[in-house]
């Protein structure tokens, strides 16, 4: 991900971040008063996203929850970043920033499709961040290099339980949503040696 702005130029407000986001045309995250343009998706990336997103909708579809995917903003730390995950579920009333409703504040569901040039971000300050979102209670991380899934659920007492899924494991349970991610399905389409 790359900085938006040079490095000489002045502190960006939330505001003003969420004012120049919503008029342009390519997407961008925030990060404490830096702005950083979002690198375009590898087909790949963008097919399990898809399978996901897809798989959840039908899932969801008669429930009180709802699924969306890479163009949902979230708000980390009462605005200090804004963030796109690659796919976000809610359940019950949805909570948003202000009255635009596209920056959500209460996701129980963050999946994120790890890519070279942002998985150790995904892995680790982005995590962190997550982790201060109340309603969280997990998170997903999907390889596009081979087949694997990992979770990070929350526990009750407020840490967090790690479990990878190798490619030979075939269903992924979403407990705090009472759904599936079934292995196949996620990298159905998907190209590649290992995939």
């Amino acid at each position: 991900m790359k900085e938006a702005f040079s490095k000489t130029a002045s502190f960006v407000s939330p505001g003003e971040y969420l004012q120049r986001e919503r008029a342009a045309q390519e997407r961008s995250e925030y990060r404490e008063g830096r702005v950083f343009a979002m690198a375009g998706a590898s087909r790949n990336h963008n097919r399990i996203v898809t399978n996901i997103s897809s798989s959840l909708n039908v899932q969801l579809k008669s429930r009180d929850c709802n699924n969306y995917s890479s163009d949902m903003r979230v708000s980390l730390g009462g605005g200090k970043r804004y963030v796109y995950p690659d796919v976000v579920v809610t359940c019950g009333r949805e909570e948003f920033e202000d009255e635009k409703h596209d920056t959500l504040l209460n996701p129980v569901v963050i999946v994120e499709v790890l890519s070279p040039s942002t998985e150790a971000h995904d892995r680790g300050e982005k995590f962190f961040y997550y982790q201060s979102i109340p309603s969280l209670e997990e998170y997903v991380l999907v390889s596009q290099e081979r087949k694997r899934l990992e979770i990070f659920r929350r526990r009750e007492d407020g840490s967090w339980a790690y479990r990878a899924l190798p490619s030979e494991a075939a269903v992924l349970d979403l407990e705090s949503i009472d759904c599936v991610l079934i292995m196949d399905e996620v990298y159905a389409k998907v190209e590649g040696e290992e995939v």
